[in-house]
């Protein structure tokens, strides 16, 4: 049993997706202590609009915030957590939520889904509007499921055997399986992907990426910002091949509702689309349409990005500061204020990097060593250690074995990749 890990949170919660109980406020401009979760082991926290999925130690699942399309998985009114007791015979690893539907994964690989299912984002051939208990995605039981993600209305779901299936809406081409086919109910594997090994799937509003174990980065879905990362504002309805990040080696990717962060293996981060809240952090307000380096974090290391709908979060271990930019009008930024920020703020705190020595007079028990960063809708959660007790912070540089299709040594592999013009056609070790 590790160190045990405080969990912060801050933002806008307005419908209880905080899950700090009957506060008056709505909104948390700084870090604040999630007093429900002090005596449990929290693993997992996945943030959509307005609601929280917690994913505990035990394989228990909490939720909180808006309950309107079902998507908390019980009947209660969201303000304080409550454990999803439809999912007690289960042991689940990972959830994901997306506007109003939630997903969670079990350790044996099976996928349940609930909330809205209008546009099919359940995956269980329907498209029912309201679904309030979790249901099993039968289409996909054949296979072990490794990582699941949600965009606003869609969702992904890695499996073990290396396929990638989408389904849910596809207005914008964000499911990636070609022109003139419309939204889904069943899960469908993407064929132009086949035989890549990745090592992450992630989806923002209405785009969707998908990152190789060698560093290549596949892109598809709504662009109009320029969030695809490829030089134009033209949606694409097959994942196409990010040229501009290939050389970068790109080792993390986070989505927000209209912009992309990624993150390099040297610790240096790029973002691109919509730039109308600062949430890009390049000191002004315009969209970009090719990724470009967060100046302000140079001279750092960063090993966290997470994205809300329109704000970013980044972790200097180093330092052990977390650093904000976008839109803050409902406290995202946890800086104290309710203002955007066009470049990184740093959020207050006694951050302090794991296993730094303090002065002598120090009280030890009013410091923290941040482990993860997690950012949703217009909220965020924050996984600390008390200094005295505090371990190595995650590093989203370091590729999670279990949730990828196969591990290998990169620096003793070479890599080819077998382009059309800008649609990749395989992947494979030389």
């Amino acid at each position: 049993m590790g160190a045990r890990v405080e969990l912060l949170c801050w933002g806008y919660t307005n419908l209880g997706q905080l899950g700090l109980g009957d506060v008056v406020e709505n909104i948390i401009v700084q870090p604040r202590t999630c007093e429900f979760f002090s005596s449990k082991s929290v693993q997992e926290v996945a943030c959509g609009r307005y609601h929280t999925a917690f994913v505990l130690q035990d394989g228990s699942v909490y939720t909180c915030g808006s309950n309107n399309w079902g998507q908390l998985g019980h009947e209660k009114e969201g303000y304080r957590p409550e454990q999803v007791r439809a999912l007690d015979a289960q042991t689940i690893k990972h959830t994901a939520c997306g506007e109003s539907h939630t997903l969670a994964v079990n350790d044996h690989g099976q996928v349940f889904a609930w909330g809205a299912g209008k546009d099919g984002q359940l995956g269980i051939d329907s498209m029912e509007e309201t679904v309030r208990k979790p249901r099993l995605v039968k289409s996909l039981s054949g296979h072990e499921v490794t990582q699941v993600t949600c965009g606003s209305w869609h969702c992904m779901a890695l499996t073990k055997d290396g396929q990638l299936f989408a389904w849910g809406q596809n207005t914008h081409g964000q499911l990636g399986l070609g022109q003139g086919i419309s939204s889904q109910s069943n899960p469908q594997c993407l064929k132009t992907l086949v035989g890549i090994p990745l090592a992450q799937i992630t989806a923002g509003g209405a785009h969707s990426f998908a990152l190789s174990l060698s560093g290549a980065v596949f892109s598809w879905g709504r662009n109009h910002c320029g969030q695809l990362g490829l030089s134009d504002e033209k949606d694409r309805d097959v994942p196409f091949h990010v040229k501009f990040l290939r050389s970068q080696k790109i080792v993390h990717i986070s989505c927000g509702e209209e912009h992309t962060a990624a993150l390099t293996k040297s610790g240096g981060v790029f973002t691109f689309g919509s730039g109308l809240c600062g949430q890009l952090g390049h000191n002004f307000m315009n969209n970009e349409v090719n990724p470009r380096r967060v100046q302000e974090l140079m001279g750092t290391e960063v090993s966290q990005i997470s994205c809300g709908r329109q704000h970013t979060l980044a972790f200097v271990p180093s330092s052990g500061l977390i650093y904000a930019f976008g839109r803050g009008n409902r406290g995202q930024l946890g800086t104290g204020h309710t203002f955007n920020a066009q470049v990184p703020y740093k959020i207050p705190g006694n951050w302090v990097p794991c296993k730094q020595k303090l002065p002598l007079n120090a009280d030890q028990s009013k410091y923290c060593v941040l482990k993860h960063i997690c950012s949703g809708g217009d909220q965020n959660f924050a996984f600390c250690f008390h200094y005295k007790n505090s371990e190595v912070p995650d590093d989203f540089r370091s590729v999670d074995p279990s949730g990828c299709v196969r591990t290998i040594n990169n620096n003793s592999v070479k890599w080819t990749l077998h382009l059309e013009g800008n649609n990749v056609l395989e992947e494979k070790m030389i």
